[in-house]
């Protein structure tokens, strides 16, 4: 009750400058209020007055100043400062509010980061590292605490883009009796390790992925097109005009041995010609040989066949020829023996042998 009825909001921003401020409007709708302060312990404190206001309406509704001790003494007095409204003592320290993380950085490995951020001057113990992210794919944010001044987490799918953002908060009640967070430092997006302007540029990365790797496949496809379509030239062109053949190969020896020197090549090579000449005409010889004996033979086994043959007047005539004629061409109604049978021969017949 009495003096300390009035609601007041008491932060100490990282124990460098103070802000007290309380509803003008609501308490001292009819008056504009003054502030003091003082920072001095025992009975014989300064009271030093506001500088610098807060204003609500054209209404004093706070005041900010700078922190120099631990301990802090706040009046709330009328206009001119004659009368005591709201006065009250407090510990500075329990009241701090800490700076936004500063120098984050951030380790990836495989699913795993770790972020980490320099450690503050005086009392780290009393701070703890706040680590919040979520994916595109997520309405809310995930958040993992540990102590000051690193925390890390795992499980991130590479696929995906994350944003990440970090603070400081004040450990209650060991140190403080107000959960004062710092500001959140800026936010970060990350993809796979990768450091991005925002998520919106994974989607303009994988496009241009998928831009590059179609190029590559197209050319691809085109030379092997290509190198289809040269083949099949390669055989049409066989086809239409075949390839002359090099004389260097057949004839290595006068290229090689005699720099093309023909004659002197043929000079060289007159016992290779004479051989393979007589290897060409063995053969024949043989093969003409081999025809006689086989016309001997025939002629031995047409003997008979003559003498069976003989017809009348091929006999009385003593010339082979006219006998042979006679044979060939048997004279009109004749009987020509076969192997112990007539035949009757005319005009119209004939025998082949």
């Amino acid at each position: 009750g009495g003096n300390d009825a009035i609601n007041t909001t008491i932060i100490n921003f990282n124990n460098e400058k103070m802000q007290i401020t309380w509803a003008a409007r609501e308490l001292f709708p009819n008056e504009n209020v003054s502030f003091f302060y003082t920072f001095d312990e025992g009975k014989n404190k300064v009271w030093k007055p506001c500088t610098t206001y807060l204003l609500d309406q054209d209404y004093n509704s706070g005041c900010l100043f700078k922190t120099v001790g631990p301990t802090l003494a706040i009046s709330i007095r009328n206009s001119n400062g004659s009368e005591v409204l709201f006065s009250k003592n407090l510990k500075a320290d329990f009241y701090i509010k800490p700076s936004p993380p500063e120098n984050v950085t951030f380790f990836w490995e495989e699913d795993t980061v770790t972020v980490s951020c320099n450690k503050p001057e005086g009392n780290a113990w009393c701070l703890t590292l706040e680590l919040q992210y979520k994916s595109k794919f997520d309405k809310e944010w995930q958040s993992r605490t540990s102590k000051c001044c690193s925390v890390g987490e795992q499980g991130f799918d590479p696929r995906k883009c994350y944003s990440f953002r970090v603070r400081l908060r004040r450990r209650v009640p060991y140190c403080n009796v107000v959960k004062y967070s710092s500001d959140w430092a800026a936010e970060t997006f990350w993809m796979n390790g990768m450091l991005l302007d925002s998520c919106d540029d994974d989607i303009t990365l994988q496009s241009k992925t998928v831009i590059v790797l179609s190029c590559l496949l197209a050319v691809l496809l085109m030379m092997l097109i290509l190198l289809i379509l040269l083949c099949k030239w390669q055989r049409v062109q066989m086809s239409i005009l075949p390839a002359i053949p090099d004389p260097k190969y057949p004839f290595a020896d006068l290229f090689n041995y005699h720099n093309g020197n023909l004659q002197e090549w043929l000079d060289k090579n007159d016992h290779v010609v004479l051989q393979t000449k007589l290897e060409y005409e063995e053969p024949e010889s043989i093969t003409e040989a081999e025809s006689q004996q086989e016309d001997g033979k025939n002629s031995d086994k047409q003997g008979p066949l003559e003498k069976i043959f003989t017809f009348p007047g091929a006999a009385e005539n003593n010339d082979g020829k006219a006998a042979e004629i006679a044979c060939l061409i048997p004279a009109s109604n004749t009987m020509a023996p076969l192997a112990g049978f007539h035949i009757l021969m005319n005009d119209d017949m004939y025998v082949m042998l």
